[in-house]
């Protein structure tokens, strides 16, 4: 073998060792979308793949990631049509998004890995999993969306509920004034409703909690209204269906789901259940060290 070669090759496995804690970027082409992609690489680890929440509603999974990282690597990305991912054709059919996950597993080349949803990535993962549970090593769903189809009516109703309880009177005026204008496709006035929404959500464990520009500068109004088409019009998930694989479902005491959750609890007979005491939708926010403690024992991460 050529020598100089042979040190490049080594060369260039020290650097990516050197390197391994440091996230790196890329877009990965899926069908109409370039989904922008983040990876916290890990030589020689299993791969969790986390979906956000909305749609068209990215989450900051900081707090997730520094967990989880101490064991895997994570990938995490926009889903299409929101933040950094365009869509050219707007395709929101759930077979575009079972293609994405493909096309960013395929990418990194991992035939199986495990899946972490929030919300809607939640159901997003369960809507996956129904097409390919052989590549799925184990589920994780925080806070899940509850299902499609009449569900998914069910689970709106219940988030309207919750957000109203939750407003003054003007609030709530606004956040309708700002969904119809959403329904229209303004990114704008979707970003100003999820800035309510995202404080509403937290402020039953801190009066002071106000949600900034920053939180919502990535939330899109097209992948939020023609998602929701494709949910209403997608059949009901299989239920029961006992997978081989590890589940937890995990929601907080005050969470925005109500009776619907039942449905998830009716699917996965086999699953682990978890309520975290003094946490909403977002528990990593809203009971760091009980959320915590449930992650690392989920996925067997010792206090490394």
């Amino acid at each position: 073998m050529n020598i100089g070669y042979t040190k490049l090759v080594i060369l260039m496995l020290m650097s990516s060792l050197s390197l391994a804690s440091e996230p790196i970027t890329q877009k990965v082409k899926s069908n109409d979308a370039n989904l922008y992609a983040v990876v916290y690489p890990k030589t020689g680890a299993e791969t969790i793949l986390l979906l956000h929440g909305g749609p068209g509603v990215p989450t900051d999974f900081q707090a997730i990631v520094k967990v989880l990282s101490k064991k895997y690597q994570l990938i995490t990305f926009d889903q299409r049509g929101t933040g950094r991912s365009p869509s050219a054709d707007s395709d929101y059919s759930m077979e575009a998004y079972i293609k994405d996950i493909d096309s960013i597993t395929e990418h990194f080349n991992l035939p199986e890995f495990h899946i972490f949803g929030h919300s809607w990535g939640g159901l997003y993962a369960q809507i996956y999993a129904e097409k390919f549970p052989q590549k799925i090593l184990s589920l994780f769903l925080c806070s899940p969306g509850s299902g499609t189809g009449e569900h998914w009516v069910q689970t709106e109703s219940e988030v309207m509920a919750f957000n109203k309880s939750r407003t003054t009177f003007w609030q709530w005026m606004m956040m309708g004034i700002n969904s119809v204008r959403g329904m229209f496709g303004s990114d704008s006035a979707y970003q100003s409703l999820f800035k309510q929404v995202i404080t509403n959500y937290n402020k039953d464990f801190d009066d002071e909690f106000v949600a900034n520009d920053s939180m919502v500068k990535q939330v899109r109004a097209d992948p939020a209204n023609k998602t929701r088409e494709h949910l209403l019009s997608y059949p009901l998930l299989i239920s029961p269906v006992n997978y081989r694989f590890p589940i937890i479902v995990q929601y907080g005491e005050k969470d925005i789901y109500g009776a619907s959750k039942e449905h998830v609890v009716d699917r996965f007979p086999q699953a682990q259940f978890i309520v975290i005491d003094d946490a909403g939708h977002f528990p990593w926010l809203n009971n760091a060290p009980k959320f915590q403690n449930v992650v690392m024992n989920f996925y067997h991460i010792d206090d490394l």
